[in-house]
């Protein structure tokens, strides 16, 4: 993993995602290390970010290092016309890693191919979101005590959602069930069935999920993402045809977490908040551990 790009969770194989669980773990019990004196990790959001800009900026300055960087893309040269090669040709000089969210899909990729130090893909459009994976599968298996064999059900917008679509290829090499809920308009995109067909992994399609939330070990919510829709018509009908409320969770698995990569609109009700199945606000915590481990494994810090 030393000095590579981590642009889709398929960049890493199995055992190299174990690796990270398992340095996130340890980063856990020790989150505070002085092993990033002397580094400098740019953070090039050009998209709003909360949790996932955070997390990366709180792992860093626990490990010692450095932060530049900017929040949004207007303040940035990109408003003055800067390529995207450019940016990322100028920003390698300044630091040791870039850490990059950008609208469109495919610009991780093309900013690893032009840059010169390595890129971590903090999300590019509806297509990949890898980190906000490793630290999921760290929940899931932080929750459940193993990955293998779990029935996964990921319910809401799984046509634009870049952390499902990463999500579903990370747990491909455990041997998921997986369970797609969502509206029609929503619905996850063949590519990612034709994924699963090819490695003989079971998916089942629904529309509602009220009446079998009994055979899930996680249930993992997302919002309806306002800003992947240019019609604000379809928007508006499909904002809230999935809301997770208490009641619903009654006659469910004792083991059973709820996920949400956050932020959250109102597609889980806050009176699931207090439940002792609900993981989220942990789920973000470990995305500092995961983070950690994913930057001292790409500089070589950590083996």
């Amino acid at each position: 993993m030393r000095n590579r790009s981590l642009i889709s969770i398929n960049d890493y194989s199995k055992e190299e995602i174990l690796r990270v669980l398992d340095l996130a773990g340890e980063f856990e019990q020790n989150p505070s290390q002085d092993i990033l004196r002397g580094k400098v990790i740019a953070t090039l959001f050009f998209e709003p970010s909360t949790r996932t800009r955070l997390s990366f900026e709180s792992a860093v300055n626990r490990l010692g290092g450095k932060i530049i960087g900017f929040t949004d893309s207007s303040s940035s040269s990109a408003t003055k016309g800067e390529s995207l090669k450019d940016t990322i040709k100028t920003v390698s000089n300044y630091s040791d890693l870039i850490v990059m969210r950008h609208p469109i899909e495919g610009s991780a990729r093309y900013a690893s191919e032009v840059g010169m130090v390595p890129i971590v893909n903090a999300g590019d459009g509806a297509n990949q979101h890898p980190t906000q994976t490793l630290l999921d599968l760290y929940s899931i298996r932080k929750t459940q005590g193993t990955l293998n064999n779990l029935n996964l059900f990921i319910v809401g917008d799984l046509k634009y959602g870049r952390t499902v679509h990463s999500l579903l290829m990370g747990m491909a090499h455990f041997n998921a069930t997986f369970w797609f809920i969502s509206p029609k308009e929503l619905r996850i995109p063949n590519e990612y069935k034709l994924y699963l067909d090819q490695r003989g992994l079971k998916y089942h399609e629904h529309t509602d999920f009220r009446d079998i939330a009994g055979e899930a070990d996680i249930i993992y919510m997302t919002r309806v993402q306002k800003e992947r829709f240019s019609d604000p018509i379809e928007y508006e009908k499909t904002r809230s045809a999935y809301v997770l409320k208490s009641t619903m969770l009654e006659g469910t698995k004792s083991n059973l977490k709820i996920l949400h990569p956050l932020p959250r609109v109102n597609e889980i009700s806050t009176d699931v908040d207090d439940h002792d199945k609900a993981y989220y606000f942990t789920q973000a915590l470990n995305g500092v551990y995961t983070r950690q481990a994913i930057i001292s494994l790409i500089l070589g810090l950590k083996n």
